[in-house]
């Protein structure tokens, strides 16, 4: 029997609410599929922490993790612990020493989610945002010169590698194939005249061993627009670290909200463990209350269980999620509901039981 060891950091604000609900849903599938088991060990992890030691997780926190077969990761950052500390010594410390260079976003509109877009079908948003994890803009390159001086300034260099460019298209070519779906490469070419246009003739160059794949390449403010007027035109999107942030949570906004946003960051050889979150926020103003939507952790779960090789369960997962916003029994507060955060796995879990 497979046994799957799982690092959970439960984070800060409503993360471990959240996370709680998809440990539920995890160990329940575990014991109705018979074929396999988890475990859990958990790490605390955080801004809490932080305010502690001084550190968001101990200096051999890699060690530590590096033979887990995944991470699961609720929400980081609390008042009084800046933003780039909290991101970066946690988050981006463990995507980037453990080469988690695909982060995965769902951009999928379930029935029964709400949707701000006019005359939308569910049909019409359903894509998969492939985004570059490990270098790009977030690579933190730069330098202040001149600090408290009228001259000061912030240089601020993204990373553009060959490896790292084709790495991430490859496998965004490799989706679109043996999904039967269109490619479409977002970029900034006409401005960043180095690294986007490096960016779109690797683009182009691995586009040639895949010549069965229809691909369009769009400028990220086009393709802004219409992720809003036109969102059925994506399929499978590859783009670099920061579009792909910022594009996905405007695809959260028109898929259900940030409470259905889930996103896997994968080391693909699973040289190391890949890591498995929702990517709404900490919420501190709602921690405690029971009030958190724990659908995009379970949707997580949903990830991890096809990057496990159950994919028939991922698959039930966000069936099992969608017939949950249609029936409306048992919704949290944001989906109009009256439910309380930890109604939802046993929700979950009595319609997969079904």
């Amino acid at each position: 029997m497979d046994k799957f060891r799982i690092a959970v950091i439960a984070g800060d604000g409503i993360g471990p609410e959240v996370i709680e609900e998809g440990k539920k849903v995890l160990s329940s599938i575990a014991e109705l599929d018979g074929g396999f088991e988890v475990e859990f060990t958990d790490f605390p992890w955080g801004c809490e922490y932080y305010l502690q030691k001084g550190e968001m997780m101990p200096e051999d926190g890699l060690d530590i993790l590096k033979d887990f077969d995944a991470i699961y990761l609720g929400a980081v950052g609390y008042p009084g612990v800046p933003d780039n500390v909290s991101l970066g010594g946690l988050l981006l410390k463990i995507r980037r020493g453990f080469d988690e260079y695909i982060n995965l976003r769902p951009v999928k509109l379930l029935q029964g989610a709400p949707c701000p877009l006019k005359d939308v079908s569910c049909e019409d948003i359903d894509m998969i945002v492939v985004r570059e994890n490990s270098e790009g803009e977030y690579a933190n390159v730069g330098a202040r010169l001149y600090p408290g001086t009228p001259q000061e300034m912030a240089l601020q260099t993204g990373v553009f590698s060959r490896k790292g460019c084709e790495r991430v298209i490859r496998y965004a070519y490799e989706l679109a194939q043996k999904e039967g779906k269109t490619l479409t490469s977002i970029s900034k070419g006409n401005a960043l005249g180095y690294s986007m246009v490096f960016w779109d003739e690797i683009f182009a160059e691995v586009g040639k061993e895949y010549p069965e794949v229809r691909t369009q390449k769009l400028l990220v403010d086009a393709a802004s627009m219409f992720f809003v007027k036109d969102p059925k035109r994506f399929q499978v999107v590859v783009t670099s670290n920061l579009f792909g942030d910022i594009l996905t949570d405007l695809g959260a906004a028109i898929a259900g909200g940030m409470g259905l946003a889930a996103g896997a960051n994968l080391n693909p050889e699973k040289k190391f463990p890949s890591m498995f979150e929702p990517i709404h926020g900490s919420a501190p103003d709602i921690a405690g209350k029971g009030l958190a939507n724990p659908l995009a952790s379970i949707w997580s779960i949903a990830q991890m269980l096809d990057f496990f090789g159950r994919e028939d369960w991922g698959k039930r997962v966000i069936e099992a999620i969608e017939t949950l916003l249609v029936e409306k029994k048992t919704l949290t507060p944001d989906l109009g509901g009256t439910a309380k955060t930890q109604d939802i796995a046993p929700a979950i879990l009595e319609i997969l039981k079904r």
